[in-house]
């Protein structure tokens, strides 16, 4: 948003309907096709739905497993700090934060 503007929410909302099929929101990651199996593990939610599908089912909650979405959750966290810092120092060096900043509004 700080590097293209309010007109890209556009780009953003879609995405979390993208990503559903891919964490295993209404089915087991295990129907899916290799790839898309692939991708399903490299993301955090994937590991919160099969574990509360195996509590659901009646076997205990997964812990090993809820660890791993943790820490995966970690380390896309840091990266989109590092991302957000970057964008943030082109938004200043460029000037683009100011043609949005609330002080210029009267």
């Amino acid at each position: 948003m700080l590097r293209l503007g309010p007109a890209s929410e556009w780009l953003i909302w879609p995405i979390p309907t993208l990503i559903s099929p891919f964490v295993g929101v209404f089915y087991p990651i295990t129907i899916l096709p290799g790839w898309m199996q692939a991708i399903s593990r490299i993301l955090p939610p994937t590991y919160v739905f099969e574990g509360l599908r195996s509590m659901v089912a009646g076997k205990p909650a997964p812990w090993d497993r809820l660890v791993i979405g943790l820490a995966l959750a970690v380390v896309f966290v840091v990266l989109a700090c590092a991302v957000f810092a970057a964008v943030y120092r082109y938004a200043i060096r460029t000037g683009l934060i100011a043609r949005y900043s609330a002080e210029t509004v009267s």
